[in-house]
């Protein structure tokens, strides 16, 4: 782990370096820019703010190092084609491939921060072939993942997510995991279980871990919080809602002790409908073999910045969207928070509901 930490910096610090560089020179060459010790100073900030953030819970730092994230990130393929195209025209449109990169990032963080913040809602009907009870044949689910609620992600937003559940009035709620991002001091000290406590469903509101509800060590506290409110928090649990529905929480991949779809599965009662709540959408076959009839994840963010969704699709089965296979329906959400960078590329933030009907 300390050799990947030292590669890891020694990578990221060298493309700084490189996207330092390449600024500077644009400056000096187009504009007589004097100011350089300014100049390092600033970029040298820019490349250390998002690690100092994480240590101070600073919003402001978070997103200024989020920024300067996406900048390095896409540098990485805009400089390289910058450089040719200024050694190919023999320096003669220094000044036009400057402010090309510039207008470029400038439309990443205005469309970016619009995709972020304004979330969609996405309808899918399904058919699933059991029957929910005597009387009831159909089903509204509603599903928000990847809340990542922190520094960043604060009371506005969630009240959005309250407002939409308002508006569709869904007979239950799935939450399927980072209800948190990383640590819980924001969630508690910005009293966010309030504003959670709005979100109701007839049939309830349920979650499950994610990975980033364990990085701080504050899964335990999260599951207090939030069971207070009424929102289960099934870790390897099994849920029986209105003694037609069964719910099937488990805890997220990156526990190692967490038990498997097999082992959870032989508790159950088939003839009923199966939910499985799975934060990352890594087990999809395995639930299907297993006789479940739907599974819920979020994870991937699809990408969050595109090009990253090319790598998400070949990570998993399902990466965003709805996946119909043999009796198993499998959905996957984009996710209604953030982590890192607060812009999103390629993707929206979203809530998914789901018009399931039951024979």
């Amino acid at each position: 782990m300390y050799l990947f930490f030292i590669v890891f910096l020694a990578i990221y610090f060298s493309l700084c370096f490189y996207i330092g560089y390449n600024g500077w020179r644009w400056l000096v060459s187009a504009f007589s820019f004097k100011y350089k010790k300014l100049y390092i100073l600033i970029v040298f900030f820019l490349s250390v703010s998002f690690f100092i953030a994480f240590r101070v819970n600073s919003a402001i730092l978070e997103m200024i190092g989020g920024y300067w994230l996406v900048i390095v990130g896409y540098s990485i393929i805009l400089l390289p084609l910058a450089n040719l195209i200024y050694f190919i025209t023999k320096k003669k449109w220094k000044i036009g491939i400057g402010i090309t990169v510039i207008a470029f990032f400038v439309f990443v963080f205005i469309y970016g921060s619009y995709n972020a913040w304004t979330p969609v809602v996405r309808e899918y009907a399904v058919s699933v072939d059991k029957p929910l009870g005597e009387s009831k044949k159909d089903l509204k689910i509603l599903m928000a993942a990847d809340l990542h609620i922190g520094t960043v992600v604060g009371n506005s937003h969630i009240e959005k997510l309250v407002k939409i559940v308002d508006e569709v009035k869904p007979d239950i709620v799935l939450l399927p995991g980072d209800i948190i991002n990383d640590d819980i001091t924001a969630y508690v000290e910005n009293k966010l279980s309030e504003t959670m406590a709005k979100i109701k469903a007839p049939y309830g509101v349920y979650a499950v871990p994610g990975n980033h509800d364990y990085y701080g060590g504050h899964n335990s506290q999260l599951k207090d919080e939030l069971e207070k409110i009424g929102i289960p928090f099934l870790r390897d649990e099994i849920m029986i809602v209105e003694d037609e529905l069964t719910i099937i929480g488990r805890k997220d991949a990156s526990d190692h002790n967490r038990k498997s779809i097999e082992e959870l599965m032989k508790k159950v009662d088939k003839s009923k409908p199966v939910i499985i709540l799975d934060h990352q959408p890594k087990e999809i076959t395995v639930a299907q073999e297993n006789g479940a009839d739907m599974i819920f994840s979020g994870h991937t963010h699809r990408g969050q910045l595109a090009p990253a969704h090319l790598i998400t699709q070949r990570m998993f089965e399902n990466d965003w969207g709805y996946l119909h296979k043999e009796q198993l329906h499998s959905f996957t959400t984009s996710g209604f928070g953030l982590w890192g960078p607060p812009l999103r590329i390629g993707s929206q933030s979203e809530v998914m509901v789901i018009n399931v009907t039951f024979k």
